[in-house]
């Protein structure tokens, strides 16, 4: 689960406040400049022949409007629905980044879950604070799916999840098996206490190795963690700190927000009042979903009744690819697989994206030729 929303808009009102007076006066040439740009995205991301799809507009899923996405270039491909991270971290604004390769292969279907993004801003939020239960989530994406098959004519989808994705996704899976071709975990939450305490513990061994003695006492004072005390919002920000800092959120870079939240500015689908609401909808969601959150495991669960995958990045310290990889090894389905990322951590779409897109040509594919 990337860092928090607010905590990434602080830093940029932070910096805007810290330009100077000149740069201010130039803004409405930036602002130019940004539209032109994002017509250059949206003109590549444009779907002209005629066997494709691209939709995108909000569907009445789960008694609310929720924001659905439809693309791909042949309507006869297999379809891959994919449940976004977060929570409350919508895909939608940056497909621009990865996407397009896939649609070649596949049709994909994204969607803005409950309290996320152009979902949050679509509906009343008083009407959907008392929804926001990991079940509610998990009704929702098989709505999704019922809608996908209707929409393009198919029996089964592939079902595809990242990050807190993976949690309404895997009980999805294991209720509405009838749903899908096979299930693709990418960055699978397993147990979430196992991820904090081994997340934190490496990157207090990364600390020790760059010989960083602030970070150091700054990780200890935080141990035992997460201990018998709650996991809070702010305990869970300063847990992963450093291990995001050290590259367990993307490899071998100490920083994400720039190019992954910063997509949001060039996409096609995000306006201004859109990205507003990607902030809001993070802080509406996370607090009230935290406490189901943080008691999510997994482990238990010995028999997938459907094909499943693992990607798993080698340096993944936000979601440890170790405990996928156990749980893969013990689990009983009718088809498993495990493909290791060797140059990315948590976001592997976006940071090995050719690799991404063999593995589900190569793996995936054909699961869905029956």
């Amino acid at each position: 689960m990337p860092r928090t929303l607010p905590m990434l808009f602080s830093a940029l009102l932070c910096l805007c406040a810290a330009l100077p007076a000149p740069a201010r006066a130039q803004q409405p040439a930036a602002d130019d400049d940004l539209a032109r740009a994002r017509a250059v995205v949206e003109d590549l991301m444009r779907i002209p022949g005629p066997d494709g799809v691209q939709e995108s507009q909000a569907v009445r899923i789960g008694g609310i409007d929720q924001w659905i996405s439809i693309r791909g270039q042949d309507r006869s491909n297999p379809v891959i629905l994919f449940a976004h991270g977060g929570p409350a971290t919508p895909t939608i604004p940056s497909l621009w980044q990865f996407q397009r390769p896939l649609e070649d292969f596949f049709t994909m279907v994204n969607y803005d879950q409950r309290g996320t993004g152009k979902t949050y801003a679509g509906n009343d939020p008083d009407a959907v604070t008392e929804t926001i239960h990991v079940q509610q989530f998990a009704a929702d994406l098989i709505e999704v799916a019922e809608y996908a098959r209707e929409r393009l004519g198919k029996e089964k989808l592939v079902l595809m999840a990242h990050s807190w994705g993976t949690i309404p996704a895997m009980h999805a899976a294991l209720q509405r098996p009838d749903l899908f071709h096979a299930y693709v975990g990418v960055g699978q939450v397993i147990n979430v206490r196992d991820n904090e305490r081994l997340s934190l513990a490496w990157g207090l061994e990364q600390a020790h190795r760059h010989g960083n003695a602030a970070a150091v006492a700054e990780i200890e004072s935080l141990m035992p963690y997460p201990g018998d005390e709650p996991i809070t919002r702010e305990r869970i920000v300063a847990a992963r700190k450093w291990p995001q800092h050290y590259g367990g959120m993307a490899a071998f870079r100490d920083e994400t927000n720039l190019w992954f939240y910063g997509a949001a500015r060039l996409s096609p689908d995000y306006d201004a009042d859109d990205r507003a609401a990607l902030n809001a909808g993070s802080l509406f969601t996370l607090g009230r979903v935290l406490d189901e959150f943080v008691e999510v495991d997994f482990k238990p669960v010995r028999e997938f009744p459907i094909p499943v995958l693992m990607f798993m990045g080698r340096h993944d310290y936000t979601t440890p690819s170790q405990l996928t990889a156990e749980w893969l090894a013990r689990v009983e389905a009718p088809y498993k697989r495990g493909v290791w990322f060797e140059r990315s951590a948590h976001m592997m779409p976006w940071e090995e994206p050719g690799r991404f897109l063999l593995n589900l040509v190569e793996h995936v594919r054909p699961l869905t030729e029956e």
